[in-house]
């Protein structure tokens, strides 16, 4: 039983070991120094470091490449311990049982039966002269005697080889615990390797994260508002102030603002720009459609809308008050729950679109015609069906929230607007007061000299601040009430909604 295992052991033993070497990726046989060298890993990590370098460490890319690299080049260390580790306690074992004892053990089974040979052709010999020498009396006793020796040192030999072999045989089965144990040292070695990687991968990940939060220059296009604002260390987001400021300087008097469409390339171009902050759109100034698209994809793209989720039902349920008076005052009531950031941002957005539609003459972009065309850009159902459908559900419901809100914009939200907020956009009056607007403090086209914005990021510095600049960009002017006061209390009896 233990010769007809013999075989199999080796064969099955000996293919584990040859796939186990395959595994390896490092040079087999080699030294753990000269094996780190040749490392794929260590390759790897000597590119990241390099990379940085030429990159400089200013940079998040840079910053990423050294810190990566330093980790892949740990993890090459852990990986040349492992392999190195594998070798000794799996590969040599298993390479001693296939190369040498067995091997060792068959040697012995051909040369007993070399010796059982011998034995049998020594007996022949002797059975054949004993017989002879009944009838040939020239055969002479000492030769058979001699012949009789060989018989039974040649006996002797084949004990003592069968001997040696059971014993080498018993053995063999006797150590099949350690040639077994063999096994159970590559997956214990293995889980101690993967929990030494996890350890050092798990150590830079907090380092590496926060090279990542730490970096300003991010998408904001398709990024949740409160990530964006608390990354930019802003108030309005980065999209709608920029846009804001460019169309109150140049698009107030475009007719069908928000309801052309804008060239796709310069649309992109401008997306792509606001996406990183720069402060290089002045060629956006001349195209309004392409700016007023860009808000408009900023809002649309947002996870949630600037007027919530949470919110929706409270919002379509107000659109179908029919009383007017009463419809003010929840729609007024829900815009006070708006979360703070989103709020501001709304109220900031309202201020504007209230100062287009008093262009409406020109423009003829009334309250009504925004809200057509914006209003599903600032609601929509979480759960939405195909475009048309959500567009069939929601936008009576949108224009009969947006258009009020615009019409009362000044009740809604009290006080003169500084559209400037972040102070990145600098105005300066023209020198021909022949352009000014009437109202001495209205953007019009052509009215200003522009400087252009210092830049989108996080302002820093005495430097960028607004006072520094001497100058308020814009005052909203009043809108005209008929009522000489107007209650903002649900329980007032006498609201009177302006008109």
């Amino acid at each position: 039983q233990i010769e007809r295992r013999l075989d199999a052991v080796r064969s099955v033993c000996h293919l584990a070991q040859k796939r186990l070497i395959a595994c390896l990726q490092g040079q087999h046989g080699t030294d753990p120094d000269k094996r780190h060298k040749k490392l794929p890993l260590t390759a790897l990590a000597q590119n990241m470091q390099e990379g940085s370098i030429q990159l400089s460490d200013e940079t998040l890319l840079g910053k990423m490449l050294d810190t990566c690299g330093d980790a892949e080049n740990k993890l090459a260390m852990e990986l040349s311990q492992h392999e190195v580790q594998i070798e000794r306690e799996v590969l040599d074992p298993l390479c001693l049982l296939t190369e040498t004892e067995i091997p060792n053990i068959q040697k012995q089974r051909k040369q007993l039966a070399k010796l059982v040979l011998d034995w049998d052709s020594a007996r022949g010999r002797y059975n054949q002269a004993h017989k002879t020498s009944g009838t040939n009396f020239q055969v002479h006793p000492s030769k058979i005697e001699s012949l009789k020796e060989e018989m039974d040192e040649a006996g002797n030999k084949v004990e003592q080889c069968k001997d040696q072999l059971a014993a080498d045989m018993y053995s063999f089965v006797s150590k099949e615990g350690d040639y077994a144990r063999c096994f159970v040292t590559l997956l214990e070695a293995q889980a101690d390797y993967h929990r030494k990687a996890l350890a050092v991968i798990e150590k830079v990940l907090p380092e590496i994260q926060a090279h990542q939060d730490k970096w300003t220059e991010k998408p904001a296009f398709g990024t949740p508002l409160e990530e964006h604002l608390k990354r930019s260390g802003r108030e309005i987001a980065v999209p709608i102030e920029a846009c804001v400021m460019m169309l109150l300087e140049t698009g107030m008097r475009e007719e069908g603002l928000f309801r052309i469409a804008a060239g796709a390339s310069k649309l992109k171009k401008l997306k792509a720009a606001l996406d990183c902050s720069t402060s290089q759109l002045d060629e956006f100034y001349s195209d309004p459609h392409a700016v007023a698209g860009a808000l408009k994809s900023y809002l649309r793209e947002l996870p949630e809308p600037l007027m919530t989720y949470s919110l929706y039902e409270e919002w379509t349920q107000a659109a179908n008050i029919q009383d007017q008076d009463k419809k003010l005052q929840e729609l007024w009531r829900i815009c006070n729950r708006l979360p703070e950031h989103y709020r501001v941002n709304f109220r900031y957005l309202i201020k504007f679109l209230a100062k287009l539609a008093q262009n409406s003459d020109v423009n003829k972009m009334t309250p009504s015609n925004i809200a057509i065309v914006l209003g599903p850009n600032l609601l929509w159902a979480k759960n939405e069906g195909s475009l048309a459908e959500m567009a069939a559900a929601t936008s009576v419901h949108v224009v009969a929230v947006i258009e009020p809100i615009i019409q009362h914009a000044d009740w809604f939200f009290p006080g003169d607007e500084d559209f400037n907020v972040s102070g990145a956009f600098v105005a300066v009056p023209a020198v021909n007061s022949n352009h000014l607007s009437h109202t001495g403090n209205d953007y019009e086209c052509g009215t200003l000299e522009r400087k252009r914005p210092l830049s989108m990021t996080v302002m820093e510095g005495d430097l960028l601040k607004k006072e520094s600049f001497g100058v308020k960009v814009l005052e909203l002017p009043a809108a005209p009430r008929r009522c000489g006061t107007v209650s903002r209390k649900l329980t007032s009896p006498a609201f009177q909604p302006p008109l």
